[in-house]
């Protein structure tokens, strides 16, 4: 992969996470990304569950306080590091993102410390979904 490629999937990314632009998500993702919670055993397939998961997390994470603080990147995507502090509990974590030749994003992974961290993410994140599914 070209990194414009990368350059332009990192750019949108970025942008989304500014703006909250959800139809800006929805066409970022590939229609058979992949996206790996820090809590979810198995992987969730396809661009319906991946958006889902991706939307409501930006609403849990993404507050006032969300900042990504490093970022690493390879021929295939890049390494985000973030951090935040929600109901007193600072989180790190990073977001792992894979993305295809055209600049859409195929997989996200991701991996959250501390465990403390990890379970308020768990009931928050439950929240969102149970909210976002009635």
């Amino acid at each position: 992969m070209i990194d414009a490629q990368i350059e332009s999937g990192l750019a949108r990314w970025y942008a989304y996470m500014k703006d909250h632009d959800l139809t800006a998500l929805w066409e970022m993702l590939h229609p058979d990304a992949v996206f790996e919670s820090p809590v979810v055993h198995t992987p969730q397939r396809g661009r319906d569950i991946t958006f889902k998961y991706l939307a409501s997390a930006e609403k849990v994470l993404g507050g006032p306080g969300f900042a990504y603080v490093g970022e690493w990147r390879n021929e295939t995507g890049a390494i985000l590091e973030f951090q935040n502090e929600i109901e007193g509990i600072r989180i790190d974590g990073v977001d792992i993102i894979t993305f295809d030749a055209e600049g859409k994003i195929t997989h996200f992974k991701v991996m959250v410390r501390p465990l403390k961290a990890m379970n308020l993410l768990h009931r928050l994140m439950g929240e969102q979904l149970a909210k976002a599914a009635g």
